[in-house]
């Protein structure tokens, strides 16, 4: 008896949803429709926190450990406690080493320094664990060798291209560094820019820093890039000032702050985008569905006049309803997150990735969409066939 009535059931769902293909229609695209925009801002919406975080964290270091007392000497065993991961991704890090040397060209054929182009530049010295000391300095590159070249006795070195123009050096040439008690002679590898007053530095090694300026007072400090949005960043800080609570662990708040700014704004703006679509999704399904209600009451009176249970009517067409639904969710989630994609490339210049988790969310939302729109059927169920017969209803 249970699979006469479940055949029965499902033999009466198809004859409705036949009853009026084009009406059907209209419902379907509808539901398509909003399927499509809500899946397409949802995937956005998830994929900007991913596309924001790599964004800022091409703006470099975001976050800086420095001493807290008046000596400017880091303790060595620094460097190696900063932990090399925040969650799942690499964090990296340079310990960096500050002083003033002077800096001139130098003429490989009379091996002397120019000295009238010699003038005062900041050496940083560094010693990195990363990709590339531009995950720290972002800047672009103004002038670099195809291949490494290593000049033998001398370090290599990098440096801005305002000082680079100063001196009127370029890759591949010799630039000697002197201080009060010390000097040598670096090989330049890279000329950078990165608008900011790394444009007027020059970066060497640790230990050829810390030779060139032994006898001088010099500032030193850990940069750090920590990937991840803000909440992550502060759970490392956290971390950090917990383990080195004699060190001063300082975010540059700017970013973080900014990052979190911006998130929490396009969150916002796609999520009151996405309540605004489903509602008028809604709002077109409801007004479909009370057309149906008002030619399907002789339908109801029949189905209750020959003993249909009210319950039974109404699973009737909430099963319509949800299967409407889960038809148009299905269709128009997919093409949303193809619409992401493009609708990504335009805002970020690269594409949305598409998010597995966003599909059967949009599905869901369309399918109790769906159900919710079907109000109207309700009041089928109050019907009373004798009054329906008699065209009283």
């Amino acid at each position: 008896m249970g699979d006469a009535n479940r055949a029965m059931f499902w033999r009466i769902i198809r004859r409705l949803l036949g009853a009026n293909r084009g009406r059907l229609f209209v419902m379907l695209l509808a539901l398509g429709a909003g399927a499509a925009v809500t899946a397409a801002l949802l995937n956005l919406q998830v994929d900007a926190k991913r596309r924001l975080t790599t964004e800022f964290r091409a703006f470099g270091a975001n976050v800086l450990i420095a001493p807290q007392t008046d000596s400017n000497v880091l303790d060595p065993s620094v460097y190696d406690r900063v932990p090399k991961k925040s969650g799942a991704d690499r964090v990296s890090k340079a310990w960096l080493l500050y002083g003033i040397a002077k800096a001139a060209p130098w003429d490989i054929h009379s091996r002397a320094a120019v000295a009238q182009k010699a003038t005062p530049a900041v050496v940083v010295g560094y010693q990195f664990y990363g990709n590339d000391l531009s995950d720290i300095f972002p800047s672009a590159i103004v002038e670099e060798p195809p291949k490494r070249n290593i000049a033998l006795g001398s370090p290599d070195c990098k440096m801005g291209e305002r000082l680079a123009n100063q001196l009127g050096v370029h890759i591949l040439q010799f630039v000697q560094l002197s201080s009060d008690s010390s000097s040598l002679v670096c090989f330049v590898t890279r000329i950078s820019r990165s608008g900011g007053p790394e444009d007027s530095q020059l970066f060497i090694d640790l230990d050829s820093a810390r030779n060139l300026l032994k006898q001088q007072k010099t500032s030193e400090l850990v940069a750090l890039n920590v990937p991840g949005d803000s909440k992550s960043i502060d759970l490392y800080l956290s971390e950090l000032r917990g383990q080195m609570p004699q060190l001063e662990v300082r975010p540059i708040r700017q970013f973080t702050e900014g990052e979190a700014k911006i998130y929490n704004r396009i969150s916002g703006l796609l999520t009151a985008t996405v309540g605004i679509v489903l509602l008028l999704t809604a709002l077109c399904v409801m007004a479909a569905m009370t057309n149906v209600a008002m030619e399907r009451k002789m339908d109801v009176g029949l189905m209750k006049a020959i003993g249909g249970a009210t319950r039974r009517v109404i699973r009737l067409f909430l099963a319509e309803a949800a299967l409407l639904g889960l038809v148009g969710g299905l269709l128009g989630a997919g093409a949303g997150i193809f619409l992401s994609m493009g609708l990504g490339k335009a805002v970020f210049g690269v594409a949305a990735r598409p998010r597995l988790i966003v599909y059967p969310v949009a599905v869901g939302l369309t399918v109790l969409v769906a159900i919710l729109s079907a109000f109207p059927l309700r009041r089928l169920a109050s019907l009373r066939p004798a009054s329906v017969f008699r065209g009283e209803a």
